[in-house]
């Protein structure tokens, strides 16, 4: 009979990782809701939306002018109680030296002695009302309290704005870094804890919704301390740079956690691996063109490559397309890719 055409790849040794893959959601490590913390009407604004701010940038300002006017009131008023404060301790010592000639009576010098404290009271409820005043201006210029990005604006200038309302100024969100929070099956946690006990830093990609491109590279950061008994899984913490701007707060990933990289190990291509109800088995192509089964006990798959750690030694050459019309003894014209495109098998 013809020999039957089929596609082979030659088992070779390598590198591969294992990995745990888990849904995850691209999380800021700050998220800050901006509102007023005084009352007045918003006369500018100095960011554009979407733009990347820095912390301490003004981003907008509240009519500062009544702050204005209430500090030189506080100011006027702190200089009229201490011009009392500075007669009543005139007063006072004049007091302490008539007393010693009993040329005054004692209650008189003991109320002068309760003016003078009263007075220095005064004084300092006016110095807490100026610092008040410079406060309120202060908080009258709006300044961003962290680098990120700004969302869109949610106020226009000329509107009244209130201190602590529902409706905030404008959100931003840090992205440089930001963060994945994914999950893993609770029975893979004890790798993961016993690597990051360790102190290793373990490599985790993002992935896009379909897992097929990779968005970034980061690593694992920190882990939840408790399991979720619903659903048996644990959450778990990663950061990327995001210097290109990949990863987008709220964005549904893939994250794939490196856990463990075996070296030096015989691979194969996963379309090569047959499965039965009983058995896991290969077709191996024999030097004279002929195939036979051949059983095999597997390791780790990584996407097109699948682990062997027994049944194949690197060399030998499997049937990876055109499976369906082999048996044991089939006689093959097997074309071995390389990489680089089809090629005559030996």
């Amino acid at each position: 009979m013809p020999a039957t055409p089929v596609t082979a790849a030659t088992a070779h040794k390598g590198d591969i990782g294992v990995y745990f893959t888990g849904l995850g959601a691209v999380t800021p490590i700050y998220t800050v809701t901006v509102t007023s913390r005084v009352d007045g009407q918003l006369m500018n604004v100095y960011y554009k939306e979407g733009q990347t701010v820095h912390k301490g940038d003004l981003l907008a300002q509240i009519d500062p002018r009544p702050f204005e006017v209430q500090l030189k009131q506080a100011e006027g008023q702190l200089i009229k109680d201490q011009a009392n404060l500075q007669n009543a301790r005139v007063d006072l010592a004049r007091y302490q030296e008539l007393i010693k000639r009993n040329a005054v009576a004692e209650q008189q010098l003991a109320t002068q002695q309760a003016t003078v404290v009263q007075d220095e009271g005064i004084v300092k409820t006016d110095q807490g009302a100026i610092d008040s005043a410079k406060l309120n201006l202060v908080y009258s210029r709006i300044t961003s309290p962290i680098t990120g990005r700004v969302g869109l604006r949610l106020v226009d200038p000329g509107n009244i704005v209130l201190a602590n309302a529902n409706t905030p100024l404008m959100v931003i969100t840090q992205i440089e870094p930001i963060t994945v929070i994914f999950t893993i099956s609770e029975d893979q946690l004890p790798a993961v804890v016993k690597k990051f006990r360790a102190g290793q830093k373990l490599q985790v990609d993002a992935y896009d919704r379909d897992l097929k491109k990779k968005l970034s590279q980061g690593t694992l950061l920190t882990m939840d301390n408790e399991i979720d008994q619903t659903t048996g899984t644990l959450k778990l913490r990663a950061i990327f740079d995001n210097k290109d701007d990949a990863l987008f707060p709220n964005q549904f990933v893939n994250a794939r956690l490196l856990v463990e990289e075996k070296h030096d190990v015989i691979l194969v291509p996963t379309a090569a691996i047959q499965r039965s109800s009983q058995r896991t088995f290969i077709y191996l192509v024999k030097p004279e063109q002929t195939v036979t089964v051949r059983d095999v006990t597997l390791g780790t798959t990584e996407g097109d490559e699948t682990q062997v750690v027994s049944g194949l030694v690197p060399g030998d050459v499997v049937v990876t397309t055109g499976v369906d019309k082999l048996q044991e003894g089939t006689r093959v014209n097997a074309q071995v890719t390389d990489g680089k495109g089809p090629r005559p098998g030996a």
